[in-house]
């Protein structure tokens, strides 16, 4: 189940980015720093009130021309109105109502959405001033009184927010169902792979880059069992994210992956591995989803004995950060190793949910501390009481130590490739939480 969306919109200079950020910073998980991932602040995990949802800050509604900002903001708004479960416009009080605000809220009522009207900038402490009235002119209902910058109301603003979100719905899980999100930059050939495993042209396929805008679910069951396939919108650099309705769809693939459970990274055959291939992984990766490569239009490539298993280690060297993913070369136009990829997506979701008893786990803790000692610092040495599995989707890990500052990252790696080496964990990423023995700190 997809988390509910709450966009922020509103004209340029309320301050929108500013509550997105201090909305966004109250509960943020913290993620540790992944080689290849980069953060769009467009887009944030949030919770309140042990209710997750998330946040999208709609920053390019701010126009590149002054002569076009009215089509400009109606654009960026539809956008934002199209997708939102809640959506919260942010007005500014030391400008009081201006035509702009007006004209966003005629076209947020028309959306019939649960809305939420914010005054920024009310920087005192105590009853709002006088001037905070006039945007009952508005026809929103109670405006909410917030300072971004000082973080006053905001606990009042997600608290209205936690009463307009959607109702929880049961996560029924399909057990027997695999979620597969197939993601890469534009044009590597996401939707001709879908169509190639559904058998029909499910998606539209197309040489110009960003054709797909959408993630578009497909259901499938064939010999390797039963699967939901999410195609996503290609994931451009930053830089090139100019259009609107693109901005869009990065939010809709990371919202992709978050519902997926195994994710195929898509690379083009024809043009090797680049910086934005390791982005995309980086996506997956932090978010825990079981991984695999895919090295698509294989059949177009000039090949000698020797090519595949070269471009293997050359791979394997692009995307260290995550050396646990297999790597797999195929055709979406001839149906090359289809079948294989299909076999492949089973299994790493398999690896993904692998649980492994505490009594195994101490064995093989036991045995790689004998083989290399832990680390020591200024005459005291790490101790590892014990090691257990706290969750999956990914495998987690706790262990319990005298010093977690001593458990260095260099030691993690080993405990991790000790237990990869005995129990497989192929195709997932692996989590530690270090925790030490009687105090309950992380």
């Amino acid at each position: 189940m997809s988390k509910p969306l709450v966009a922020i919109v509103g004209r340029p200079n309320v301050g929108k980015s500013t509550l997105f950020n201090k909305l966004a910073g109250v509960r943020l998980s913290i993620v540790e720093d992944t080689p290849g991932v980069t953060r769009d602040r467009i887009y944030a995990d949030c919770e309140w009130r042990d209710r997750r949802f998330a946040l999208v800050d709609t920053g390019g509604i701010e126009p590149y021309s002054q002569d076009i900002i009215l089509s400009q903001m109606r654009r960026q708004a539809e956008l934002a109105i199209e997708k939102a479960d809640v959506i919260v416009l942010v007005t500014d009080l030391k400008s009081g109502v201006v035509a702009t605000d007006a004209e966003v809220a005629v076209l947020l009522q028309k959306s019939g959405k649960p809305l939420l009207l914010c005054v920024n900038k009310c920087d005192s402490i105590g009853a709002p001033p006088a001037e905070f009235y006039e945007f009952y002119n508005l026809g929103l209902g109670d405006p909410i009184p917030v300072s971004a910058a000082h973080g006053h109301g905001t606990g009042d603003l997600l608290d209205a927010v936690y009463d307009l979100l959607p109702p929880e719905e049961e996560d029924e899980e399909d057990e027997d169902l695999i979620k597969v999100a197939v993601i890469g930059k534009p044009n590597v050939g996401k939707s001709s792979l879908i169509n190639r495993i559904t058998g029909e042209e499910r998606v539209i396929v197309s040489n110009l880059a960003g054709t797909t805008r959408d993630a578009v679910d497909t259901e499938i069951e064939n010999q390797f069992g039963r699967f939901l396939l999410i195609d996503t919108a290609g994931i451009r650099r930053k830089s090139k994210v100019e259009d609107a309705i693109e901005k869009y769809s990065i939010l809709r693939a990371k919202m992709a992956i978050e519902r997926a459970q195994v994710c195929v990274i898509l690379i083009d055959a024809t043009e090797g591995f680049t910086e934005q291939d390791s982005k995309v992984a980086g996506l997956a990766h932090e978010a825990g989803k079981a991984c695999l490569i895919a090295v698509n239009k294989w059949d177009a490539v000039e090949k000698d004995g020797r090519t595949m298993d070269e471009a293997r280690k050359k791979l394997m060297q692009d995307f260290s950060f995550m050396s646990y993913a297999p790597i797999i070369f195929i055709s979406a136009k001839t149906g090359q190793r289809v079948d294989r990829l299909m076999e492949l997506i089973k299994f790493v979701n398999s690896q993904n949910a692998m649980r492994i008893s505490t009594g195994m786990l101490n064995d093989v803790l036991g045995d790689a501390t004998a083989r290399v000692q832990p680390p020591s610092d200024k005459g005291k040495r790490l101790k590892i009481y014990y090691i257990t599995q706290a969750s999956t989707r990914p495998p987690t890990f706790v262990c319990f130590v005298n010093r977690a500052e001593l458990f260095h990252f260099s030691y993690q790696r080993y405990i991790e490739n000790r237990i990869r080496e005995v129990f497989g964990l192929e195709g997932t990423p692996v989590r530690f939480i270090i925790r030490e023995r009687g105090d309950g700190k992380a």
